[in-house]
């Protein structure tokens, strides 16, 4: 049953994350920082990329914002969850993912600590969990009995969906009623036309590809439920890494807080031929073709600076969903002391 399946998938999870900090913190196998001899900071930072998309700190590097700090791509990360348990497990330094995945990480027992926003959801940019043209469903109430199609279950679009059920009135009986179906993004429309699920979650050119082609209407924004323009992912670096190296850490959460604002500030076509220069120059075999459907950062914050309500807006479903049980401790999550970001960027000096 889902609800059973949805608590499984939880506390496997949270078990798995357990797992990782304790091999971190076990007799002999701590994690340490790639850090340079008497002392030296690292100068080279490790990470995950995506396929045919640019992360904000690739686009950082490219515009000279990491000053003598350079980027070394592991391999392309397959989630948000994989990204930062790399990241514990010391195979890179730095990774991002949605809100709840970080907490749960973190309470976990492993050692890293956010440092930035890196995604978020506005007007241009959002989610939205769309039906057909003519289905009956119109409330949340109608979603009692029904299959929601989602990207992966325990992250982004489920805390949304439990955030609107609860928010619409839903009792926590009525709301695992609600079935949560795994489906990959690519196949959701197709999914959603043939009728096998009742609701598809689509965002990006995937949404715009649906909406262009008809016949569905959104029931709900991931935007609506929040009420506004919010972050909900995080960029993610160890604690020991941190210690180990400030200078470098300032250098990349700062440049990442530029990028932001630069991506916010410049004209769309530039921000495109931006990442279709970065995409052709890293040379991984990539399409650049849904580029051209970008329309904004996301990014709520200015600079992407973290406050406490990034976290604390998520705590009403990690509790649902057991992850916690208490109040969140928001000091041992975050922090903005390596953004240093508090003017507008300056102009960006691309390398050639």
């Amino acid at each position: 049953m889902p609800a059973v399946r949805k608590a499984a998938d939880t506390a496997a999870a949270v078990a798995a994350a357990l797992a990782l900090s304790l091999v971190l913190t076990g007799c002999g196998g701590a994690a340490t920082a790639q850090s340079g001899g008497s002392g030296a900071e690292v100068k080279t930072v490790r990470y995950q990329g995506s396929p045919n998309t640019v992360a904000l700190v690739e686009v950082a590097e490219d515009l000279g914002y990491l000053g003598d700090v350079k980027l070394e791509w592991v391999s392309n990360t397959t989630s948000g969850p994989q990204s930062i348990q790399s990241v514990a497990t010391d195979q890179t330094d730095i990774g991002g993912a949605f809100t709840g995945a970080v907490i749960k990480l973190i309470e976990a027992g492993a050692p890293v600590q956010a440092v930035i926003n890196y995604y978020g959801e506005d007007k241009e940019t959002f989610t939205g969990y769309y039906v057909e043209e003519g289905s009956p469903i119109k409330t949340a109430r109608d979603l009692i009995g029904k299959k929601v199609a989602v990207n992966t279950l325990g992250a982004h679009h489920e805390a949304i969906i439990n955030t609107h059920l609860k928010n619409s009135g839903l009792t926590p009986e009525e709301i695992k009623q609600v079935q949560l179906v795994v489906v990959p993004p690519n196949e959701t429309e197709v999914a959603l036309r043939k009728k096998q699920v009742d609701v598809g979650t689509l965002g990006g050119v995937l949404q715009d590809r649906a909406l262009a082609e008809g016949g569905v209407r959104a029931l709900f924004t991931d935007v609506g439920v929040i009420g506004g323009p919010f972050d909900a992912g995080q960029y993610v670096l160890r604690k020991d890494f941190l210690a180990k190296n400030p200078e470098t850490s300032r250098t990349v959460v700062t440049g990442i807080a530029k990028a932001i604002e630069w991506e916010r500030t410049t004209p769309r076509e530039q921000v495109i031929a931006k990442f279709e220069e970065i995409i052709a120059k890293r040379g991984r075999n990539e399409s650049t073709e849904t580029l051209k459907y970008w329309k904004s950062v996301g990014v709520a914050s200015p600079g992407g600076r973290l406050q406490d309500q990034d976290f604390t807006r998520w705590a009403d479903y990690l509790k649902s969903a057991g992850i916690i049980t208490g109040d969140l401790d928001t000091k041992k999550l975050y922090t903005n002391d390596f953004n240093l970001l508090e003017t507008p960027a300056p102009a960006a000096t691309s390398k050639r």
